[in-house]
């Protein structure tokens, strides 16, 4: 049989960033792609020698992906974000590019859940203080001000995959549930949703955010939201680092208006792990700080790893682009005894009907075709002995941004 493809895949280059999972490499060795991981970020220079002839990049929440780099990026296909968030690529740049971005947003949600779940309970009981006394030999036993979480009140904010899994958890705890979110969501269990954030923020003994970073979100609680918290509430995020305003969280904490706050975000986060990080809220009571590993579990970091690599390699092989989130999502079947077209165009009027006079001259045996904001995907399979001739007609339409055969 046959074994040639389009592309040797020995040569297609893989570059991971930030230790990802192993799953994900050994996914790819598999497929006998060329990978290197490395286990921390790279700064943008760094990143702009290493990239100029991968095919993949892989990344976490650290790594910056600006358009200088993807100026550089001459062979890029994709981008795999081994996370929930891809505010740190720019998506805009990425899409003008044909290049489609791919993420896990579900995989991370549970141990995202069961952090907030534990820093509830060790902020009600105050258990981060007493540790801290009793690595310093203090013995400070007291009950004051300690409670249980039983009976309490949650409100979350922005009720997505972690938001609602929270919920549950939180139900099955003995809490009563509240929730805000701009889009209108089914309640699970009992929990009930506020019509506003005020009212949320107004009626709850614990608070936790779980929003993405948007120009909505940055900096939405500020000296006046946390005013409107009742004295005693307790805060917690960890969702984005920018949209708590942190100089007015340390006061709240500092004065006493907040009991206790649990941060794993910040507005600012290193590259890599280091000595000399510093915040405000360092050194405020009650006060839990982790350095962005809400999602830091060897169970979701596997099931990232699978999941990402997955939509990489289907992408890769197939062309289908389903699970991006910049790209229009467009899969089909393989026809048997075909090549396949692959063409990334501005979405332009007109272009539809270049690429459709091309292909009517031979014999096609499926398209699919899916636009987006700037950009249009075309997947065509075609008579194999005609492919060459049509990639090229399609390749010099004025608008193609991107063609690709597979076989």
């Amino acid at each position: 049989m046959d074994t040639t493809t389009s592309f040797p895949k020995d040569k297609i280059k893989i570059l991971l960033l930030e230790n990802i999972h192993s799953a994900a490499i050994k996914q790819f060795n598999d497929q006998g792609f060329q990978v290197e991981s490395i286990s921390s970020s790279l700064p943008e220079e760094k990143i702009i020698e290493k990239i100029k002839d991968v095919h993949v990049l892989g990344l976490r929440s650290k790594t910056k992906v600006t358009e200088k780099i993807l100026d550089a990026a001459n062979r890029l296909l994709a981008i795999g974000c081994f996370c929930i968030g891809t505010d740190q690529v720019d998506l805009h740049a990425a899409e003008k590019r044909g290049i489609p971005v791919f993420n896990s947003p579900f995989c991370n949600s549970r141990s995202v859940a069961e952090l907030i779940i534990a820093e509830i309970i060790i902020l009600s009981r105050k258990l981060g203080d007493r540790s801290k006394e009793m690595h310093e030999k203090k013995w400070r036993k007291e009950s004051k001000a300690c409670h249980e979480i039983r009976g309490k009140s949650l409100g979350i904010i922005g009720y997505g995959h972690i938001g609602s899994q929270l919920s549950v958890l939180a139900e099955a705890m003995g809490m009563s549930v509240s929730y805000y979110d701009i889009a209108r969501r089914l309640p699970l269990g009992n929990s009930k949703m506020c019509p506003d954030l005020k009212s949320l923020l107004e009626s709850n003994n614990f608070i936790t955010l779980h929003v993405p970073d948007t120009e909505l979100t940055r900096g939405m609680i500020g000296e006046e939201e946390i005013n409107t918290m009742k004295k005693g509430t307790y805060l917690l995020n960890a969702s984005r680092g920018k949209v708590v305003q942190i100089p007015h969280l340390a006061a709240a904490l500092r004065s006493g208006h907040l009991a206790g706050c649990a941060v794993d975000v910040y507005p600012s986060e290193p590259e890599a792990n280091c000595d000399d990080w510093e915040t405000e809220l360092q050194g405020c009571p009650n006060t839990i700080l982790t350095p962005h590993i809400g999602g830091s579990t060897e169970e979701a970091q596997e099931a990232i790893g699978l999941e990402v690599s997955d939509l990489i390699i289907s992408f890769i092989n197939s062309g289908a682009s389903a699970g991006s989130v910049n790209f229009p999502e467009v899969t089909m079947p393989y026809s048997p005894s075909t090549h396949r077209i692959l063409n990334i165009h501005n979405n332009k009027p007109g272009v539809l009907r270049d690429i459709n006079n091309i292909l009517s001259e031979f014999n096609v045996s499926g398209q699919v075709l899916s636009t987006r904001k700037q950009i249009g995907y075309i997947i065509a399979d075609v008579d194999s002995k005609a492919s060459k001739e049509i990639k090229k007609k399609i390749s010099d339409l004025p608008n193609s941004i991107r063609t690709r055969i597979l076989y």
